[in-house]
Order: C-alpha cells, then sequence, then structure tokens
C-alpha cells in the first residue's frame, strides 16, 4: 500500500520524467510541438497536486467551464460548478481523499486545438472498515482556449478496487 505522498511523488515524477521526443503526439500528420503535451502533463501534474491538497478552486481551474465528468460509480455533472460541489462532498465525507492521474499517451490535433489524454488513475481513502484502494483507466478531452490547456471531458473506468466491502458491490 502506497501513502499519499508517494502516490503524489509518482505522479509528479512521471510526469516530468518523459522525454520531449516522447511528449511530441501526431497531429493532422504534423508533428505536434512538445510545449503541446508537456504543457498538458504539466497542468495534469497541477491537478493531481491540487487534489492532494484538498484545493477544489485548484482543480476546478484545469476545467471548462462546461466540463463534463462521468466518475468511477457512474455519477456525472456537466458544469464546473456541480463538478466543484461533488469534490468538496467527497473531500468533507473523505478527508483523506487522493486521486492520481498519470497520462501514458497523450496526442494533440492542432487544427482544432483538441488533444487526447489517455492513462492510469488511482484513488485512496479510509472507509469505516478499512482503506480503499481502487483504479483503472481514463480518458480526457484537452481543448485549448486563449492559450491554455483546459478540460472539456473526463470518463474514469475502475479496473480494480481492494481494501474494504465498499469493493464489494457498486456504491
Amino acid at each position: 500500500m502506497r501513502t499519499t505522498t508517494e502516490l503524489l511523488w509518482l505522479a509528479l515524477t512521471g510526469a516530468m520524467a518523459v522525454p520531449m521526443a516522447v511528449a511530441m503526439a501526431a497531429s493532422g500528420g504534423q508533428a505536434a510541438p512538445p510545449d503541446d503535451a508537456t504543457a498538458i502533463r504539466a497542468a495534469r501534474a497541477a491537478s493531481n497536486a491540487a487534489i492532494a491538497r484538498r484545493d477544489v478552486p485548484g482543480i476546478a481551474a484545469h476545467w471548462l467551464p462546461n466540463v463534463s465528468i462521468v466518475t468511477s460509480t457512474g455519477a456525472h455533472d456537466h458544469t464546473s460548478d456541480a463538478n466543484a460541489a461533488r469534490m468538496t462532498a467527497q473531500f468533507t465525507r473523505r478527508p483523506d481523499t487522493v486521486y492520481v492521474r498519470t497520462p501514458t499517451t497523450i496526442d494533440v490535433f492542432r487544427a482544432w486545438d483538441v488533444a487526447s489524454e489517455r492513462g492510469e488513475w488511482t484513488g485512496r481513502w479510509t472507509e469505516p472498515d478499512g482503506v480503499v484502494d481502487i483504479g483503472g483507466t481514463y480518458l480526457a478531452q484537452w481543448r485549448k482556449v486563449g492559450g491554455t490547456w483546459r478540460i472539456q471531458a473526463e470518463v474514469f473506468v475502475p479496473t480494480r478496487c481492494t481494501g474494504s466491502t465498499y469493493c464489494a458491490a457498486h456504491p
């Protein structure tokens, strides 16, 4: 079992350890500038750090106002305000919650200022009967607005869950 600090460290070092050449993604037959994929990785690392701090405004700063998020439990909201309220409620209910999203692939389509981020996510928090350690895969759609990459949509799919009866049935 990893601590919150270890999970954050893995996310941050993983996000920064990717060589610039690997960060370049195909875009309409042209190579995307490394700064686009790097900027998305940096935004993801900052979002992970905001989650570790339980900084909901810091998390929401990476979303577009009409962000659509489907959680691992199938809950979905379609605005930044609604998703921020859901995160606030989760931090209130489970104050030790931490999520780390680690990108494995970022593809940038420069002509439309849109990008796809695919990766692995982990979550961890304490329930009355033990620590939940959950994770899976995710897909995020980013849009470049005013020179800044922000999240348009995210879908989180759980592929594993251990440590608590929380994992035994769909919440």
